[in-house]
């Protein structure tokens, strides 16, 4: 039995873990996929304090070697089912069935995609949504980010810190990034595509061809181009906590009072999946919170 299990270990759910844990709460961490979420694809953090600049995968692997001194963490470990039996959650995984007093869901965000033609055709072929993981291939290649806030920006940066030719598409006339995002831009000489959506994606076996939209001109623009990043924002993975009648907002974000609680006693959330500010050390404090009130609460 564990006083708290933990579904999600990005920042939120280490942070959740290091407070559980120092707490002498017994507590379990699990995770479908690898330890950080999607920090792990940040080129590089230059807000989080202590820090003038770490690359993402490099700061959520101090935070998890930090989290293992006092919480176990499964990897790749999906849970399929959550139930509930008088006062005890069920979870249920491929493998195992665990059971707790508390869940915290810190299940984050998956990344937004693009309904245009030629853009699931052309993924894991040209078409990507992580810098990080696979810019090394486009080296003096031409590329396009897709979007206009911070990440888009920070992508871009890193592209072309690495040796890309890249270029950024915005559908607006201003970005919506920091304005110390928007200078480095500047001073990268990165092209930006003003008021230009992708309307579509064209090739052979890789992509080759990215149309573009001009939506003031109502102009098509041809582009010769190698790969196509996209970064647009992100969508909650609330689904599971949906399923145990957890309520979320109208975007699909669960709603949180000050304590991280939700709807249902004994689940909370925190991290990018309650929505708000996106950012690191907002999804860790929240993480905080949340195992503190539970500590409260079980004392």
């Amino acid at each position: 039995m564990y006083d708290i299990v933990i579904i999600g270990a990005g920042p939120a759910g280490l942070s959740a873990g290091i407070y559980a844990g120092r707490a002498g709460l017994k507590t379990l961490i699990l995770d479908s996929k690898q330890i950080g979420g999607t920090v792990n694809n940040a080129p590089l953090i230059e807000n989080y304090p202590g820090f003038d600049a770490i690359e993402g995968m490099a700061l959520i692997e101090k935070m998890a070697n930090q989290t293992k001194n006092y919480t176990q963490i499964k990897e790749f470990n999906s849970v399929e089912e959550i139930g509930k039996e008088e006062d005890i959650f069920k979870i249920k995984t491929k493998d195992e069935i665990f059971s707790a007093k508390n869940i915290i869901f810190a299940t984050g965000t998956n990344v937004r995609s693009l309904d245009v033609e030629g853009v699931e055709e052309y993924s894991g072929r040209g078409i990507s949504y992580c810098a990080v993981c696979d810019g090394n291939f486009f080296i003096d290649r031409e590329v396009l980010v897709i979007g206009g806030g911070n990440s888009a920006a920070v992508e871009a940066l890193y592209l072309n810190r690495i040796g890309v030719k890249c270029s950024i598409v915005h559908r607006r006339d201003k970005l919506r990034c920091d304005e110390k995002l928007q200078k480095d831009l500047k001073n990268n000489n990165i092209n930006i595509y003003w008021n230009c959506e992708l309307k579509s994606v064209k090739g052979d076996t890789f992509v080759q061809t990215a149309v573009l939209f001009n939506n003031k001109t109502n102009e098509e623009i041809n582009l010769d181009v190698d790969g196509i990043f996209i970064s647009i924002g992100n969508d909650p993975n609330s689904h599971l906590a949906k399923s145990c009648g957890v309520d979320c907002n109208e975007f699909g974000y669960i709603i949180v009072d000050e304590n991280m609680r939700t709807s249902i006693e004994g689940i909370y959330a925190a991290g990018d999946v309650t929505g708000g500010i996106k950012q690191i050390i907002v999804a860790s404090s929240q993480g905080a919170i949340a195992s503190s009130d539970i500590q409260s609460k079980l004392m």
